[in-house]
């Protein structure tokens, strides 16, 4: 199910990453950060699901973090854009079988104040 992924992934990018990050709306510019960046655009990566949501890139983004390497994923999918809990985690599912250990998840959320 995930080898596919797996072997696009390894033919674009050398090493193992560590960590893997996982970007909420508005946050891509963490991946602007890293240092020897790789972008992949998940178009490209079989079984990958396509978010639809504003302000989720759709790409994934290998890179030093320090002296880590990390992969970034700019945009996810989600339930309500109508995908199976099997198809929202397939990506951390893909990023685990590269060599990842670490995971951190951020999202963007807001209030409202009325005074």
């Amino acid at each position: 199910m995930y080898d596919a992924a797996i072997q696009y992934l390894q033919v674009r990018v050398s090493g193992r990453p560590e960590v893997a990050v996982v970007l909420g709306s508005g946050l891509g510019g963490f991946a602007d950060q890293l240092a020897g960046r790789v972008e992949v655009p998940y178009r490209g990566i079989p079984g990958w699901p396509q978010s639809t949501a504003a302000g989720h890139e759709g790409k994934l983004t290998f890179g030093k973090l320090g002296e880590r390497l990390v992969a970034v994923m700019s945009g996810r999918a989600h339930l309500y854009e109508g995908y199976s809990p099997a198809q929202v985690v397939y990506g951390i599912r893909v990023l685990g079988k590269l060599g990842v250990r670490g995971l951190v998840l951020t999202n963007a959320a807001g209030g409202i104040n009325l005074s």
